[in-house]
């Protein structure tokens, strides 16, 4: 599951964090068991912190745990806390300088964002259904 490496990584701290809900782990800690750097571990920790999946205690004996139960915690929260999307958030292209004329490349692009949009409807609703307990280290 490396195709985001953000929500991997996210998904993958979760899940050890539901085996000891209140035990707090630093960032160095997740890094290290991640085999990645605890800066870009703050960057993913602290979208889930603004989504309300985490705290985060600042101090010698600091760190990050959840704020809630692993059961009330489902792979779409995470999905979503990270706010990155299959379809990125159109923009208006019509003052653009690059903006193509082509018609063809215009409905092509329409037709692929409408699909990518119900794919990523089904994939949500389908993350929805699976709670990090199910698949945390218990």
């Amino acid at each position: 599951m490396k195709r985001n490496s953000r929500l991997s990584l996210a998904l993958h701290t979760l899940g050890h964090m539901a085996g000891d809900p209140s035990r707090i782990r630093t960032s160095a800690e997740i890094a290290d068991h991640a085999g990645t750097n605890a800066v870009v571990v703050r960057r993913v920790l602290g979208k889930l912190r603004e989504a309300g999946l985490l705290t985060s205690e600042k101090g010698h004996s600091g760190g990050w745990r959840l704020t809630k139960h692993p059961q009330d915690i489902t792979l779409a929260d995470v999905y979503l806390a990270l706010d990155e999307r299959l379809v990125a958030a159109r923009e208006d292209t019509s003052t653009s300088p690059s903006a193509s004329s082509c018609s063809v490349e215009h409905r092509l692009q329409e037709r692929v964002a409408g699909i990518l949009a119900d794919v990523e409807k089904d994939l949500i609703r389908k993350l929805s259904e699976t709670t990090i307990a199910e698949v945390g280290h218990a």
